[in-house]
């Protein structure tokens, strides 16, 4: 697969998973421009890409005049700069109707050539697409978290996306050293589709005192040769991110089987999200 690296991207959205996807795309040597609504998030984005480059840097992965070089090529941006994107990755809050609001906005900002790509985890990319009046320019590009380091994109076909935008889209991934896997729009895609209902599963199992936290994760990590146990790995996706994602799964296939836990509901609504609160299935400093 020939990799194609946009000149000029726009990164919206200075969360967790934005300031992983400027990283990326800076890395590779892609001018980019990130905005966000609130200026602190834009700030903590840079600390965030700083340490990140440093620890790649201590491993041997880059060398300090490609971390230099990466932060150069990452500005903050207002919503203006849109208009001289080549290809536009949205990565704000996992809600459908921000997100349609947002592409309607960036359908009437961007250059008619602009591919436009959302990083959702679950919501469809047919109902963005059709936020905009080019519905066959829009498509699904689904980093993982980490995203520096994880090397998964799925690249999400709409209804009516053009062929011609799947393939940019693999072939900007590769050009991200990143492997990229098709999916169909489907709530959950493939990613989650497999991944949520193991996590559920096992929130449901400490719901009823069949394990531990940490006997469950134990019993994945040591048993399963997962990397990282199911409850450990939700507090990294954030407690409120797989409840989000379960509850479009639920709505979008009406099957009982991915009933978000109670448990899992009530520790969102007190606030515990997993690590970026300090605290989850466990507490962090």
């Amino acid at each position: 697969m020939t990799s194609v690296l946009p000149g000029r991207v726009f990164v919206v959205g200075a969360g967790t998973m934005g300031a992983g996807i400027a990283q990326v795309f800076a890395q590779a040597g892609a001018k980019v421009l990130l905005h966000d609504a609130s200026a602190p998030a834009l700030e903590r984005a840079r600390r965030a890409i700083t340490s990140s480059l440093e620890r790649l840097t201590a491993k041997g992965a880059i060398d300090a005049v490609l971390a230099e070089a990466t932060l150069t090529r990452i500005a903050a941006a207002s919503f203006d700069a849109a208009s001289d994107a080549e290809v536009v990755v949205e990565a704000i809050v996992e809600n459908a109707a921000a997100k349609q609001e947002l592409f309607a906005r960036l359908d009437a900002a961007c250059p008619d050539a602009a591919m436009l790509a959302s990083n959702t985890s679950s919501v469809s990319i047919t109902s963005l697409a059709a936020a905009t009046s080019r519905p066959e320019r829009v498509v699904g590009l689904h980093f993982m978290n980490p995203v520096p380091v994880l090397p998964l994109v799925e690249v999400v076909r709409g209804q009516r996306t053009a062929d011609a935008t799947v393939d940019l889209a693999c072939r900007v991934a590769a050009a991200l050293d990143k492997t990229p896997v098709v999916s169909a729009d489907v709530p959950g895609f493939i990613a989650n589709r497999v991944l949520m209902p193991m996590i559920n599963e096992a929130i449901f199992a400490l719901m009823e005192g069949v394990g531990t936290a940490e006997a469950i994760d134990t019993v994945m990590t040591l048993g399963m040769r997962h990397p990282l146990g199911p409850l450990a790995l939700a507090d990294l996706i954030g407690l409120d991110v797989c409840l989000a994602i379960l509850d479009v799964m639920h709505e979008g296939f009406g099957d009982p089987k991915y009933r978000a836990c109670p448990l899992l509901r009530r520790m969102v609504a007190a606030g515990q999200l997993g690590r970026k609160s300090g605290e989850g299935f466990y507490r962090y400093e």
